[in-house]
């Protein structure tokens, strides 16, 4: 099970607090009910910042932390995840873009062997709506329900959580993959965790070109007992071109959008050309 969806974390840390973007979102966490209990920043120790006690390291909390937020930059991604995974903190969100593609394998391998969900690198986080903000996914474009949104798009995460929520639409759970190449866990990962969730009844899966995760969400959607809308953004590239970052490049024909969307409709899966599709997809299904 997601450890987020098990229980909405109750002590929150967040990892490079102090940084100009960090300390936006460690404001609005906050307005959004997340109970961040302390900042760490090497240096800055003893401050407090928007009413958050700082300290220098994990190693000077009061009592362990289940969740963390990390804003380290790309170079110190892979020793900060190890770092919250050491701590056992089981709910990882990694925001840094750019990650080394090694750094990242040897942070998902980190974090899967201690037993961690780490969402990203190259995430806006989550959001449970009306219970917990881990990252930027803003509470005001999501509202609860019983749709889990799960993204490989940060622009999309946003863009398509605002909308459901303009429709009517709520949200079990609104989740930012990651759009890197390697992240710490995979589409049909969620899926299968998804599967026991109470409050889910439908799931609203929005990938985009390149790579070959939808292979395996499709293998899962075969036997997933709850319906399954998806969408893949890139129907329009061409090949070869990159579009935003490194996850979203086509090499070859199955990594295009058509050849995805084939294979999730072949798997189970209601195929929605755009988010307005979804949307009407979804009114049906619930």
């Amino acid at each position: 099970m997601i450890p987020f969806l098990d229980a909405p974390p109750r002590r929150v840390v967040v990892l490079n607090a102090t940084g100009r973007y960090a300390a936006r979102q460690v404001t609005m966490m906050r307005e959004g009910g997340t109970p961040i209990v302390a900042g760490i920043a090497l240096g800055a120790g003893g401050g407090v910042q928007d009413g958050v006690p700082l300290l220098d390291s994990l190693d000077e909390l009061d009592a362990p932390a289940d969740a963390a937020v990390l804003y380290a930059p790309p170079g110190a991604t892979a020793d900060a995840v190890r770092d919250c995974a050491a701590a056992g903190i089981r709910t990882i969100v990694s925001a840094s873009e750019y990650v080394p593609v090694h750094d990242a394998l040897r942070a998902a391998r980190a974090a899967r062997a201690a037993g961690c969900w780490l969402v990203g690198p190259n995430t806006l986080g989550l959001c449970v709506p009306g219970k917990v903000l881990l990252g930027s996914v803003s509470p005001a474009f999501c509202s609860p329900g019983s749709v889990a949104v799960l993204t490989r798009s940060g622009t999309l995460t946003l863009a398509v959580s605002r909308l459901l929520t303009a429709a009517g639409v709520g949200q079990s759970v609104v989740v930012h993959m990651g759009g890197d190449t390697v992240i710490g866990r995979n589409p049909h990962e969620y899926l299968a965790a998804l599967a026991d969730h109470g409050p889910t009844r439908a799931v609203l899966y929005v990938g985009e070109i390149g790579g070959d995760k939808e292979y395996a969400l499709a293998e899962a959607i075969s036997g997933f007992a709850k319906p399954v809308v998806a969408m893949i953004a890139g129907r329009h590239a061409p090949e070869g071109r990159q579009m935003g970052h490194a996850g979203a490049l086509i090499g070859e024909a199955r990594e295009g959008a058509a050849a995805k969307l084939a294979v999730l409709r072949e798997a189970g899966a209601q195929v929605a050309r755009t988010p307005y599709d979804a949307i009407e997809i979804l009114k049906g299904l619930i």
